[in-house]
């Protein structure tokens, strides 16, 4: 497998993997050694004149006519630069550590990935706890002890995700981390006496401590090194409470709001990660697409996150609305309009973007259910199955949009609610 990194130890060898996957032309008159014409990736092939298509998509990429001195730079012969074109158009399932780092519910879902239409999975690399799932080899994770090693070997791991051609993404939940909250607390949120702010028990980064990027942005560099093609940061946000006007925050004497500060840590996430060659992706509530309020509150701004990310992925469960949206009878509960929901926030977020004054946003990307929610009350939800899933696929599709990631949170997905492979027509 070809990963980012084929030796984490060499340093040449990383600046000089780094150098071709970004630059492909610094070496252009140093020997006689061209890029092979014949690989193919995901769909993606390269003719006799360095022209890369993409049979899906119809597009082509020129290669340049890219050399290097074979005694010099021999150590990275192999590499196949065609691997680093665009990723495919998005059909993900999201993995605990702890599933992925079992290989025979892993060889599950990479069963489901190789007969249907799914491509990536979006795997935890730092949990909602704030727990690192593999042997990291970053010192601040090391000294904080965060490592819980769900994946044994996260080379067999990724390996395997690239032999099947599956995309895959690292999730690294960003300020709820309690277990670096209570280790570091000069991160955290205090209260007005100075000790841990809690919401449900659970103490949080303080975001307005650049301090904890930092550490974050160490998780997420390496991760990409490690082999992961994507970073997405989820609670990429502050809690949505009234308990943190009793909060006191390190680093709020600029005065920039919730909004501000964290788009500021986007545009940083960029800085960092860009020059990797890795995409930045990130997810919000969907709600923050129609409410000005609750973007204020949670310090998400759609429009301006969108213009600062490769992807943004609203999470538009039907279980998390209620009553009186998107048009659907206000005493009827969201979670029993699947198909309208998704259609009718996928619609305004298309509305919000047209507004850019940007050549480019992020790719939308939108999280859909794949659970059922007793918890709101009999009467209000329905059983999540096949038709369920179906009808919010369909619903992204119907809106323009062409990628979707499901959530399970105990990563339970059935092979019914995918189309084949045969009836698709290739995974793009």
């Amino acid at each position: 497998m070809i990963k980012m990194i084929t030796d984490k130890n060499n340093i040449k060898k990383m600046t000089i993997y780094l150098s071709l996957v970004l630059g492909l032309v610094l070496f252009s008159a140093c020997s006689s050694k061209t890029i092979d014409d014949s690989k193919e990736f995901n769909g993606v092939t390269n003719d006799s004149n360095n022209t890369a298509s993409n049979e899906a998509s119809g597009e082509d990429f020129v290669i340049a006519n890219t050399m290097y001195n074979e005694d010099e730079f021999s150590e990275v012969e192999k590499l196949n630069p065609i691997n680093y074109f665009k990723p495919p158009k998005v059909k993900g399932l999201y993995v605990t550590g702890h599933i992925a780092g079992i290989e025979a519910k892993l060889d599950e879902l990479i069963k489901i990935a190789d007969e249907t239409e799914v491509n990536a999975f979006v795997i935890d690399v730092k949990s909602d706890g704030g727990r690192i799932t593999y042997d990291m080899d970053v010192p601040s994770v090391q000294e904080t002890g965060s490592i819980v090693k769900q994946m044994r070997d996260i080379d067999a791991v990724l390996d395997k995700l690239y032999e099947h051609n599956i995309y895959p993404i690292a999730r690294v939940v960003t300020f709820k981390d309690q277990y670096l909250a209570k280790n570091r607390q000069e991160y955290a949120i205090k209260n007005k006496n100075g000790g841990l702010w809690f919401y449900k028990k659970i103490p949080w980064l303080n975001p307005y401590n650049k301090n904890s990027w930092n550490y974050i942005m160490d998780v997420a560099t390496r991760a990409g090194l490690d082999g992961f093609k994507e970073i997405q940061f989820d609670y990429i946000r502050f809690e949505a409470t009234r308990t943190l006007e009793n909060a006191t925050f390190e680093g709020y004497d600029d005065g920039k709001t919730r909004k501000e500060i964290i788009l500021e840590y986007v545009k940083h996430t960029n800085d960092t990660l860009k020059p990797l060659g890795l995409l930045v992706s990130a997810d919000v509530f969907g709600i923050v697409i129609t409410s000005e309020f609750d973007a204020k509150n949670l310090g998400q701004d759609y429009l301006l996150m969108s213009e600062n990310l490769d992807v943004i992925c609203p999470m538009v469960y039907p279980s998390h609305y209620g009553f009186g949206f998107f048009g659907i009878p206000r005493n009827k509960h969201t979670d029993l309009f699947p198909y309208e929901t998704i259609k009718g926030s996928m619609d305004a977020s298309t509305e919000l973007l047209a507004t850019s004054k940007q050549d480019k946003v992020a790719i939308v990307r939108p999280w859909l259910q794949a659970f059922s929610a007793p918890w709101i009350g009999k009467g209000n939800y329905l059983k999540y199955g096949k038709k369920e899933v179906r009808d919010q696929i369909q619903a992204t599709y119907d809106a323009g949009l062409s990628e979707w990631i499901l959530w399970n949170s105990g990563v339970r997905y059935n092979k019914d609610w995918f189309l084949k492979e045969d009836e698709v027509s290739g995974k793009s």
